[in-house]
Parts: structure tokens; sequence; C-alpha cells
């Protein structure tokens, strides 16, 4: 494998994997929406285009891709977005159509591994079947598992098709702010700021890139691989965002359970709803994922797909260091 194309590699985690495989001397094409984030972004080996690939003819896809062994697809919404109701529908044509269509074009260009960057809440739908079964159905988890099976189906006897379930990634790149900064902004000035009892996976988005670069060199089809370097409390994430914004002994972190703030997590999806909006995954969902631990074991990915050590705590300073600066 030679040339790999990157779709969004001027995106977050897009951006990381172009320099992974730079690093590790593949060739890299890539297309994503303008703006550029920052000048001089992509080194210039880099073979980019701007533009929406969704609005190119089925013919001008194979002809892009037809030099390139290998495929990352770095695109899509994520669960932040809150669009129209019904939720289901917009997740559906963001994530699974589009992907379900670049898959097939792809297998049909030669291209021989690609790679969906996914969710790990495809991973916790699963295995939380029997306990918690409202997850499987909620829109974005829903539309997640869809997108790996079409992308799966696509590459059937063609291709080899993976899939990264991944969880809160750390890491800042020139020109975008961290997600995270809507985090911090939540937590600016308030006395106090409730946490779950639950806790969550973590990575940085170097070690994203190098799972990346490993599914392309060793994923096998229909693998699926939820990785991760560190799990930590809510309560322990939501303190180092106070330490960020110099609020140490200024805002309280006290651990509540979901009972306490039900009423007032189901009070705010049905003000979503009466602006005609829905969450991929509704508020009071949240709320009972978030006094459970979506934890993972780091070696069950790790050793597979050559992830390496990486200090995520440092990633998380450095992320809520920039997002308090603005």
């Amino acid at each position: 494998m030679s040339k790999v194309f990157v779709l969004g590699g001027t995106g977050f985690l897009g951006y990381y994997t172009t320099k992974e495989l730079l690093a590790r001397g593949y060739q890299v094409k890539t297309m994503a929406l303008p703006p550029v984030p920052a000048d001089n972004l992509l080194p210039s080996e880099v073979e980019l285009s701007l533009g929406n690939i969704n609005e190119l003819s089925d013919s001008a896809i194979e002809a892009l891709l037809a030099d390139c062994e290998g495929f990352v697809y770095a695109a899509g919404a994520d669960e932040r977005v809150v669009p129209d109701a019904p939720a289901l529908s917009f997740f559906y044509e963001a994530n699974v159509l589009p992907t379900q269509r670049i898959a097939r074009l792809a297998a049909r260009a030669g291209v021989k591994k690609f790679v969906v960057f996914g969710s790990y809440f495809a991973e916790f739908s699963e295995r939380w079947a029997d306990s918690m079964p409202r997850l499987k159905n909620e829109p974005y988890p829903n539309t997640r598992l869809l997108q790996e099976q079409v992308a799966f189906a696509e590459g059937e006897g063609k291709m080899t098709v993976s899939s990264l379930r991944l969880p809160y990634i750390f890491g800042t790149m020139p020109g975008r702010m961290p997600l995270w900064k809507m985090f911090v902004d939540q937590i600016r000035d308030q006395p106090v700021f409730p946490a779950l009892p639950g806790g969550t996976a973590m990575v940085t988005v170097e070690q994203v890139a190098e799972a990346a670069v490993g599914a392309l060199e060793n994923g096998v089809h229909r693998g699926t691989y939820a990785i991760d370097a560190l799990n930590m409390t809510y309560k322990d994430f939501y303190e180092m965002i106070v330490e960020a914004l110099g609020q140490v002994g200024k805002t309280q972190i006290p651990v509540v359970t979901y009972e306490q703030v039900q009423a007032q997590y189901e009070a705010m999806d049905a003000a979503v709803a009466a602006q005609g909006k829905e969450h991929g995954i509704h508020i009071a969902t949240t709320g009972q994922i978030q006094a459970r631990e979506l934890y993972l074991d780091p070696q069950d990915t790790m050793p597979v797909l050559g992830i390496r050590a990486h200090d995520v705590k440092a990633a998380i300073r450095e992320s809520l260091e920039k997002a308090v600066r603005g």
C-alpha cells in the first residue's frame, strides 16, 4: 500500500492521520471542505483538493481514488449536532448514505483497505444491549452501527473494511478550537457544576492516527476496534477543567445520582422537542450513560493496531488551556 486517501484531511482527526501516514512513508491524497483552517497546514507533498466529495459524480470519485490502495473516512456528523427532528433521518443522511456510496466507489476503484472513524457509542450500544437497550435505538448510535454495516457490506469480497470506535479525544491543531471549549464555557464562573458518577475512555489524537494506520495495515474485514488509553471519571475530568480555568476553590464538583437530575434532563429534552429539534442521544439518555462507566481495556486494541503510549493527561491539559484562551 503506497498511497492512502484521507477524507477530511484538514479536520482534527484527518490532519493527524495524514501526518502519521507521511511519517510512515505513505503518499497521501485528501479532499476536505474549505476553507483550510491555517496557512501551510499540510506539506506540499500532500495532494489536497477542496470541496464536497458528495457533490462529485460516481465517475469523478472513482477517478480520484484510482491510484489509492487505502482510504480513511474521517468525515461526518457527531452527536454534538442538534438537527431538526427526526434526528435519525439527519444522521442517516449525514453518516450512513455517504459512507455507503464512498465505500462502494472505493471498492470499484480498486481500494483494498478502508477504515471508518466511528464512535464508541456503537460499542456500548452492543455491550449494553440487555442492560440499556434504549441506547441502541437512539438516533446517533443507531446510525453509527448502520454506517459500519453498510461499509462492511460494500467491501465484502472486494475490500477489507474496519471501524475505529472512538472515545473522548484530546489534542490541538492549528486553526481549530478544541471541541472541549463547550465544557469549559459551561463550567466557567460556575460555583457548582455537578458530575454524574460514571466515567469515560480517553485517547490522544495522535493515538487515533496511529490506530488508523494500524487498521489499514493490520485490520481485519468487519473488525471493530474500540480504542482507549486512559479511563477517567467525569468528576476528575471536570476538576481538570476547573484547574485550567483557575477556579480551584471557587467551583465545586459534587457527584450526583441520575435520579437527582432526571427531571431536569427530561425537561431539557422536552424544550428541544418544542423547538422542533432532537438530539442524536437524548439528554435524559446521556444522563443515564454518564451514570455508568464507559471504560475500555487499552490492551484490547493497542497491541493489535500498534498504538503507542502517550501522556493523555498532558493532552487534556493542552486542549483545555487552548479552550480557556479562546
